[in-house]
C-alpha cells in the first residue's frame, strides 16, 4: 500500500509544478518577445540500499520553446524584433551580458538606449548611447542612425550598432530574471547574419488555447493522484480492520 500512496503522492506534487510552470507561460501569453517554458514528466527508481521497488515521478523544464511569435507591425521608430533566428545583447542586472528577444526599446535621460523593463541594450563596445535626435532608424544589420536635433532630414549620423548573436540552442538557458545567458557562463560573439526589422515587434509565442487545455489537464490529473491517495487510506484502513478481526 505505501507504493501506491508513494506514486500518488509524488505524482500529485510534480504535476503541481508543472502546473506552475504552464500558469507561468499563460502569464507571459502579452510579453514582447516571451519563449514558453517547456516542462516534462519522467520516472525514477528511489536509490538506496535494498530491493529496487520504489519509483517516484519528477517534472522538470527540458528548455524552452524555440518557435518565432508572430510578427506585430507597431510602426514606433524604437520597435524592433529579430527576423529569425537571434538574440539582441542587453547588460542583465548583475552587470554581465545577456540577450532576449523584446525590442521594445526606449531612450532613459541620460541618452541610454534601453529594453522596456530596463535592460541597457549593448553595442559591440558596451552600453549605446543616444544623442538628442528628431528622428532614428534601425538597419537590418543592428547599425542605428540619428538625425540630430537641429540638423536637416538629409543629415543623418551612425551612433552605434547593437549587438545580434545566435549561439546554438544548447549553449544558451533562460535566468530566473527572464533572461538568457550562456549556460558555460561565457560571452557570446556577434553574428552578421542576424537581421532585424524595425517597426515591429515580435509577440509571446505561448500557444494560449493549447496553454489552457493543459492546464486543464494538469488539473485533472491532480484530482486523480488525490483520489488515489483516498483510496490508498481507505483501503489501509480496511486491512487494518480484517487484522483487527483476525
Amino acid at each position: 500500500m505505501d507504493r501506491m500512496l508513494y506514486v500518488a503522492m509524488t505524482g500529485a506534487k510534480e504535476t503541481m509544478r508543472a502546473q506552475t510552470v504552464n500558469n507561468h507561460n499563460l502569464a507571459n501569453v502579452s510579453t514582447t518577445g516571451f519563449r514558453a517554458d517547456l516542462a516534462a514528466f519522467q520516472s525514477r527508481a528511489v536509490d538506496g540500499t535494498g530491493y529496487a521497488s520504489r519509483v517516484y515521478a519528477t517534472n522538470g523544464t527540458v528548455g524552452f520553446d524555440k518557435n518565432t511569435g508572430a510578427m506585430l507591425s507597431t510602426g514606433r521608430d524604437l520597435d524592433v524584433a529579430i527576423n529569425g533566428d537571434g538574440w539582441i545583447a542587453v547588460q542583465g542586472p548583475d552587470g554581465k551580458e545577456a540577450y532576449t528577444r523584446a525590442g521594445d526599446f526606449k531612450v532613459d535621460p541620460t541618452g541610454q538606449l534601453m529594453t522596456a523593463t530596463g535592460q541597457p541594450v549593448l553595442g559591440d563596445s558596451g552600453p549605446i548611447n543616444i544623442p538628442p535626435y528628431t528622428s532614428i532608424f534601425f538597419a537590418h544589420d543592428g547599425s542605428i542612425s540619428v538625425v540630430a536635433q537641429g540638423q536637416t532630414p538629409d543629415t543623418t549620423a551612425t551612433v552605434g550598432r547593437i549587438k545580434l548573436v545566435n549561439p546554438p540552442d544548447g549553449q544558451i538557458e533562460r535566468g530566473d530574471d527572464g533572461l538568457f545567458r550562456m549556460k558555460d557562463g561565457t560571452t557570446a560573439s556577434s553574428d552578421p547574419g542576424v537581421r532585424l526589422d524595425s517597426g515591429v515587434l515580435e509577440s509571446s509565442n505561448v500557444n494560449t488555447a493549447s496553454a489552457m487545455v493543459n492546464m486543464i489537464e494538469l488539473a485533472r490529473q491532480f484530482e486523480m493522484q488525490v483520489k488515489a491517495i483516498r483510496t490508498a487510506e481507505e483501503t489501509a484502513a480496511s486491512a487494518s480492520q480484517l487484522m483487527r478481526l483476525g
